[in-house]
């Protein structure tokens, strides 16, 4: 994300759901059942929702999707990960990816700064 503003996790926030909504009037069955597919992964089940979005987080650093860090960062605020859980599933993310992670380890830090000054203002607003 860039900038690491609160305007731009209501711009993240807003672009995908207006793209999302679009997305769906299509109708296309595949990509819905993709989209079902993926929520249904970060429900609570053997592992909780919280573990969940760790790795979908330490696999989007590795990745290199600023759009999923955000997205996790966002969940995992939601679902109670502290900083020092962040913290440790960012050095999992380095120790996979390399040096080519920092960048993407610059951005997650500045999303998850931006949602703990959210979350003590207006909790509400992260959800997506």
């Amino acid at each position: 994300m860039a900038g690491g503003t609160a305007k731009s996790l209501e711009e993240f926030r807003e672009l995908r759901q207006r793209m999302n909504k679009r997305i769906f009037e299509t109708g296309h069955l595949g990509i819905k059942r993709f989209f079902t597919l993926d929520t249904q992964a970060y429900q609570e089940g053997h592992l909780s929702a919280k573990v969940k979005e760790l790795l979908g987080l330490v696999v989007s650093m590795v990745l290199r999707c600023d759009d999923c860090i955000s997205y996790h960062i966002i969940q995992g605020v939601i679902e109670g990960v502290t900083d020092e859980e962040f913290y440790e599933a960012f050095n999992v993310a380095l120790v996979v990816g390399g040096s080519i992670v920092i960048p993407h380890l610059r951005r997650a830090v500045a999303t998850l700064d931006e949602c703990r000054e959210l979350e003590k203002t207006s909790p509400d607003s992260l959800k997506l």
